[in-house]
């Protein structure tokens, strides 16, 4: 069974980007990083949003106009990144990523030729994990 982490889950309560950082604790960093990362490489615009359930919290979103890049979560000490790869994509990474990554791909929740994952970065190298996953590289 996944392991859920703290995440911000009051949705009266609209936080800053601050806020993000801070709920990361050990990770703000990386997910500075990799927010940074995203926006950068695939020209993404940035919103805090409450998308989903309330079991899911507040979340980055990084949209390329109306196409949804990535959500990333900030968790107690780590964050969440939920994005949708096409099967191919996650086939021609495969071999390149960690166990941990391996499991995560394995379990997506499919659509058509495609699938969701929730990728929980905990460390420096579920980041590089989440890099490659993101980039095909």
């Amino acid at each position: 069974m996944e392991t859920i982490y703290e995440r911000m889950l009051n949705k009266a309560n609209i936080p800053t980007y601050e806020d993000m950082l801070s709920h990361c604790g050990e990770l703000k960093t990386l997910f500075s990083s990799f927010n940074h990362f995203i926006k950068e490489n695939f020209l993404t615009d940035e919103e805090i949003k409450f998308p989903y359930g309330n079991s899911y919290g507040w979340c980055i979103s990084h949209h390329r106009k109306t196409k949804l890049i990535c959500n990333v979560f900030p968790e107690i000490d780590a964050f969440c990144v939920m994005v949708r790869k096409t099967d191919k994509q996650f086939a021609d990474i495969y071999n390149y990523v960690s166990d941990y990554a391996k499991e995560i791909i394995d379990n997506r929740y499919p659509c058509n030729n495609a699938g969701w994952i929730h990728f929980h970065v905990k460390n420096d190298n579920d980041y590089s994990d989440i890099v490659r996953i993101m980039t095909g590289k």
